[in-house]
């Protein structure tokens, strides 16, 4: 009777620490707001949330929070747990944004943080367009603003995109020529 009372007792006190462990938290950090590429990330941008992460607790921002002089190098939506990966230092972004107008309606899987092609197709000089061309694969959008004249008129687009240093003199060279310049949504996220 007295081993039964004993295994009781343990079967019961091994319970009672499994569920203790089980209901340890962690304090991570979430975005409060969505945090674009390139933007400096400081504390009033963050919230602390108590969640449950296993082996994946270092994966994420936490405690003790260490965000000085750090920028976001990916994309954060508002209310994700924000990874370490995603924060660094302004050099490791590397890429420029570049703002692209655009007249035509674009797919509403457009949106910051996906990725796109950007197509150019060169003035003819005969009131036409040669035949386009892909001159950045799979840039990533920063921001997409849409925005109408004042008397109804035409919608005009506005698609931020960061390109690698190298692709920018061609891209600023076709806008400055009056080329025509196509954004087009490349859900694999690949460069061809």
């Amino acid at each position: 009777m007295l081993v039964g009372v004993l295994l009781v007792l343990l079967s019961i006190s091994g319970v009672v620490a499994l569920v203790r462990a089980a209901e340890i938290k962690t304090i991570v950090y979430a975005a409060r707001e969505n945090i674009g590429v390139g933007d400096a990330v400081g504390s009033d941008d963050l919230i602390a949330v108590e969640v449950h992460l296993g082996d994946a607790e270092g994966r994420y921002l936490g405690e003790p929070l260490e965000v000085a002089g750090r920028v976001a190098v990916q994309r954060i939506p508002k209310g994700d747990l924000v990874p370490v990966s995603s924060l660094g230092s302004a050099d490791r972004l590397g890429r420029r944004p570049v703002s692209i107008n655009l007249t035509e309606a674009l797919p509403a899987a457009i949106v910051a943080g996906v990725r796109v092609d950007v197509w150019v197709a060169l003035s003819d000089g005969r009131n036409g367009y040669a035949e386009p061309k892909l001159l950045v694969p799979a840039a990533e959008v920063a921001h997409v603003e849409t925005s109408a004249s004042a008397l109804g008129g035409q919608r005009e687009t506005v698609v931020h995109v960061l390109v690698d240093p190298q692709q920018l003199p061609a891209l600023l060279g076709a806008q400055a020529n009056k080329a025509k310049v196509s954004v087009v949504w490349n859900p694999s996220g690949r460069g061809s």
